[in-house]
C-alpha cells in the first residue's frame, strides 16, 4: 500500500478520535427544555433540546418547542434541566428572552448558577460534504435524559420552504411568512427524532455550534418520523442566532 493510501485511510480515524473529547466538552452545555405543572402526572414534560450560550444563563432552542396559543399552559412553567454536580439533573425556571419565528429560534433566560456556554461557529463557512455531529434528547426522552450524539454530514445547503398542503392553511400568518422570503438551511444525511428539536449542530473537531436542529421541516407526523425515518434532517445556520443576539442587544 502506498504512503498516500495509508495517510488517506488514517484521516477518518483522526477525525473520529476528536469526537469523544468534543462530546465531553459539549454535553454539560446541552439542556432539556420542557414545562412543569405541579398537578400533572408526570409533572415535567419534555418539549425539546436547547444549549447554553453567552453568559451561561441563556439557552437557544427552537421557537416551535415553546407552547403556542392552542395549548393549555395555565399553572405551568417553562423550565430547563441542566447537569449539576455529580451529574444530577437540576430544574431551573426559565423565561422567554427573545423570539425569531421566521427562523424558528428562541432565546431562554434561566435562573441559578451559570452553566458552561458553547461557542458559536461561522455557519457561512460550512460546505456541502462537511462532517457534523448533533446532540439532543431524541424520542421525547424515551431513551432517558442523557444527551445522545449523532454523526452525519451536510448533504445540501438548500432553501428553506414550508409548502402549504391546502388552500385552507393560507392564513395571514402564512402569507406574511411567504412575503418575508426564504433562507438557506443545512440538509443533513442523519436522522433526527422528536426531542432533538433545538439541539446544537456541531463541528465534530472543534465543538463549535454551526446550527440548530429543526424538526419542522420533516414532512408527516411525529409517528411517521419514528416508524419511517427518512434519514434526512435539517438545521438552521448559526448566523441567525448571532443576528437574533445582535437584534436584542445581547452579548
Amino acid at each position: 500500500m502506498s504512503v498516500l493510501a495509508c495517510l488517506g485511510a488514517a484521516l477518518p480515524i483522526t477525525a473520529r478520535a476528536d469526537l469523544p473529547a468534543v462530546i465531553d466538552k459539549v454535553k454539560p452545555s446541552v439542556v432539556i427544555v420542557g414545562s412543569y405543572k405541579a398537578n400533572n402526572s408526570p409533572r415535567f414534560r419534555l418539549r425539546g433540546t436547547g444549549f447554553v450560550i453567552g453568559d451561561g444563563n441563556t439557552a437557544v432552542t427552537n421557537a416551535h418547542v415553546l407552547p403556542d396559543s392552542s395549548e393549555d399552559f395555565s399553572d405551568s412553567s417553562m423550565v430547563v434541566q441542566v447537569r449539576g454536580a455529580a451529574n444530577v439533573l437540576q430544574m431551573r425556571m426559565a423565561t422567554v428572552l427573545a423570539l425569531d419565528k421566521e427562523h424558528d429560534l428562541a432565546l431562554l433566560r434561566f435562573d441559578g448558577p451559570r452553566v458552561p456556554a458553547l461557542t458559536l461557529g461561522d455557519s457561512d463557512a460550512v460546505r456541502e460534504g462537511q462532517a457534523v455531529a448533533f446532540m439532543g434528547f431524541p424520542i421525547g426522552g424515551a431513551l432517558g435524559f442523557s444527551a445522545v450524539t449523532h454523526r452525519g454530514l451536510v448533504s445540501s445547503i438548500t432553501t428553506a420552504a414550508l409548502p402549504t398542503p391546502t388552500a385552507q392553511q393560507l392564513n395571514a400568518k402564512a402569507i406574511r411568512s411567504l412575503r418575508a422570503g426564504t433562507f438557506d438551511i443545512f440538509q443533513l444525511d442523519a436522522t433526527a427524532y422528536p426531542g432533538n428539536s433545538g439541539g446544537p449542530l456541531l463541528d465534530p473537531e472543534k465543538g463549535e455550534v454551526l446550527g440548530v436542529i429543526n424538526m419542522v421541516f420533516i414532512k408527516g407526523t411525529k409517528e411517521s418520523a419514528l416508524t419511517h425515518p427518512s434519514g434526512i434532517s435539517y438545521a438552521i445556520p448559526s448566523r441567525h442566532i448571532v443576528q437574533l443576539l445582535q437584534r436584542e442587544g445581547i452579548k
